[in-house]
């Protein structure tokens, strides 16, 4: 008996009755059921709004970055679960990889991220802020805050555990709850995960919801607070945008649309270098991993006119030696779509790209799976063909088949390959294979202004390059026109795009209140306790401490070249120096900077356990002998980050902003020092 999958919503499994069945991708046997029952997503939007929010607005961003950290470490431990259902979605383990232990890493990098680039708040300052008055009394900066509303995923077949991971990090980081419907053929793993962050305990009540079957009419319940994400076809995303709720309200939506994306291989590589082996190898792994079912698959095959037959023929060779079966099976390198939907979808899609071109590799060798019981399964054989004339083919820039499928064509120049690179009409990504870097630097900005990320590949990068087709979280996945025109991952930009911006004017004193940042030109705390001698818990942006003086002598400036060997000619050739913009010797800048630490440090031990760097450094205004500097010291804000050290002992970091000022008053040094602060025993 089959089992029936059931939709999360409002804090309970909604699902008894038995509709849709799906398949095994390996067998065409039913393994489960969508459920009958219809969602009620007036209580789902309503149960996010009233008790998801509140429940992530009560951690702030360094404790939601905790917790995903927790959460990926419990995934981890119970990954082999997943594992032995993602089987039956025809991958094999190498696919599963990607997407298991893809998505949960996906969490650690978000948590890193958000641990290190957040505040301990839920306001994210935007600044430096910026004076907009003579005096200084008037200020504007610009801030970013949770946008109080849900966010509904929608994603594609192919990755049913990393789509899910990829959107939730960010979301959960801005504090929204989130709405998750994953496509229907392979559910079945997208809601084994979510049982198991469920039964973590780990996030807040209402932070995620799961949708198993049709979404309703959730979109037309949704408001200006929300955002819609969306992955899987470009027809598709384009139905959902032109939703009218979505429209007449603003909504943001952001897709993620499959495209027609592109390897080149440039003129100059010939089958003697080792960027040829590389290109071809590149190739071959990005139609056959996860059986071509990749938005980032490799679907145009560019290459040199005169290299057509030998990057053909070493292709058909790579194909031929890769075994398809049931992934159980010693040797199978490549395992089935995702279902005998997709099975159909893909051989009319090839029937249309074979029009005019020639197959060089495809079914018509003999193509068998290995497995016991895998007649009926939705394997398709890696597919290559070979279009000689793509300037007058629009089929092969028009036509995508999401499976592993690939169309070679042939180019005479730079210029045509990036001409016909850009034929795809917008997409994720593109591969360069060069040893050349002026060929690389003339090639990838134009591609670049129709892909969403270049790859470029050489003998260099190989050994470490994570591939054409491996979005990672530090960097943008997305691509403009028919790739969908959004943004996904990207490192703390995912999380911008969940959070809200606004402008704020006032006062710096009132800036700092809103930011909890110090902004230069609000009050100051000034107290007989040394900023230094202070716990983590006791400062407070704006603790503040002016220092005494100092005069620089030439003594200095002699004492801290021979210390460094820096014996830069402004700071001992007088001729020289006079002749400058200075018109005198000055001092070295770094002396500065020290002499400053010497003004503003507490020398006994105390809280302040370690300085680990400088930011926005920046020297205004020379220093000269018989000058006499002083600095200021205050504290510009504070993040706990929730560690402990050996001892047990919690720390946080603490940044400070230092003003070196001369005996005029005038700016010669500015920056930020970070320091880690003990909390108390």
């Amino acid at each position: 008996m089959t089992a029936t999958l059931q939709s999360l919503i409002a804090g309970r499994w909604i699902g008894q009755a038995a509709a849709a069945p799906l398949r095994s991708a390996l067998t065409n046997q039913v393994i489960y059921h969508t459920h009958a029952e219809a969602i009620d997503f007036a209580e789902a939007t309503d149960y996010a709004r009233r008790t998801g929010i509140p429940g992530l607005m009560a951690l702030d961003f360094q404790q939601r970055a905790l917790r995903l950290k927790e959460l990926a470490l419990y995934l981890m431990e119970r990954k082999e679960q997943l594992y032995a259902i993602s089987h039956q979605t025809g991958a094999t383990r190498p696919d599963s990889w990607v997407d298991i232990e893809g998505g949960i890493g996906t969490l650690f990098a978000y948590a890193s991220m958000g641990r290190n680039e957040l505040p301990s708040s839920n306001v994210l300052h935007e600044g430096p802020a910026l004076s907009l008055s003579k005096g200084g009394s008037f200020a504007g900066t610009h801030i970013l805050v949770p946008r109080g509303g849900i966010a509904v995923h929608i994603n594609a077949f192919n990755f049913p555990i990393w789509g899910l991971l990829e959107k939730f990090a960010p979301t959960f980081l801005a504090a929204m709850p989130c709405i998750a419907k994953p496509a229907t053929a392979t559910s079945y793993l997208t809601e084994a995960l979510v049982r198991l962050i469920a039964d973590s305990g780990l996030i807040p009540a209402g932070a995620l919801q799961l949708v198993i079957g049709a979404t309703g009419d959730l979109l037309d319940r949704l408001n200006g607070h929300d955002v819609v994400t969306f992955t899987g076809s470009a027809d598709t995303a384009n139905k959902l945008r032109a939703n009218r709720n979505i429209l007449n309200q603003s909504i943001p939506f952001n897709a993620e649309a499959d495209s027609l994306n592109c390897a080149i291989l440039a003129p100059e590589i010939t089958p003697d270098d080792p960027e040829f082996d590389l290109f071809v190898k590149e190739v071959a792994r990005e139609i056959t991993t996860k059986a071509g079912q990749k938005c980032t698959a490799v679907r145009r095959i560019i290459v040199p006119r005169q290299q057509l037959d030998a990057v053909a023929s070493r292709l058909k060779e790579r194909l031929a030696k890769v075994v398809v079966g049931d992934p159980s099976v010693d040797g199978v390198r490549m395992g089935a779509l995702a279902s005998k939907d997709q099975q159909r979808d893909v051989a009319e899609r090839v029937a249309l790209l074979a029009e005019g071109n020639e197959i060089v590799y495809g079914a018509h060798a003999g193509f068998k799976p290995l497995g016991d019981g895998v007649e009926e399964g939705a394997f398709f054989c890696p597919t290559l063909l070979l279009c000689r004339d793509a300037t007058r083919n629009d089929a092969v820039h028009d036509v995508e088949a999401f499976g592993p499928v690939s169309t070679m064509m042939a180019y005479e120049d730079l210029d045509e390959a990036l001409a016909l690179a850009a034929r795809g009409k917008g997409s994720l990504v593109s591969t360069l294979v060069t040893k050349d870097p002026a060929v690389a630097a003339y090639a990838v900005p134009v591609a670049a202004a129709s892909h969403g990320r270049v790859h470029i590949l050489d003998r260099e990068s190989a050994g470490e390059s994570t591939g054409h087709g491996s979005p990672l979280p530090q960097l943008k996945h997305g691509g403009p026109g028919r790739a969908g025109g959004g943004e996904e991952l990207g490192g703390v930009r995912a999380v911008r795009h969940y959070l809200q911006r606004a402008a704020v004017q006032g006062s710096p004193s009132m800036l700092a209140a809103v930011t909890r940042e110090y902004v230069r030109g609000a009050r100051v705390t000034e107290s007989g306790e040394h900023p230094f001698r202070k716990h983590f818990e006791d400062i407070q942006p704006g603790d503040s401490l002016l220092t005494h003086r100092r005069t620089v002598s030439e003594a200095d400036i002699v004492n801290f070249g021979g210390i460094s060997g820096d014996y830069f000619y402004m700071h001992f050739d007088e001729i020289a120096a006079r002749e400058s913009q200075f018109g005198k010797r000055i001092a070295h800048g770094y002396f500065v900077l020290s002499a400053a630490a010497g003004l503003f440090v507490s020398p006994a031990e105390g809280p302040v356990l370690a300085n680990y760097g400088l930011d926005n450094l920046r020297f205004v205004k020379p220093v000269g002998i018989g000058d006499t500097i002083r600095a200021r010291l205050t504290c510009k804000r504070k993040v706990d980050r929730n560690r402990k050290d050996e001892r047990g002992i919690g720390q946080g970091v603490v940044a400070w902003d230092v003003q070196v000022t001369n005996q005029d008053n005038e700016l010669v040094a500015s920056y930020d020092i970070l320091t880690l602060v003990a909390k108390r025993t």
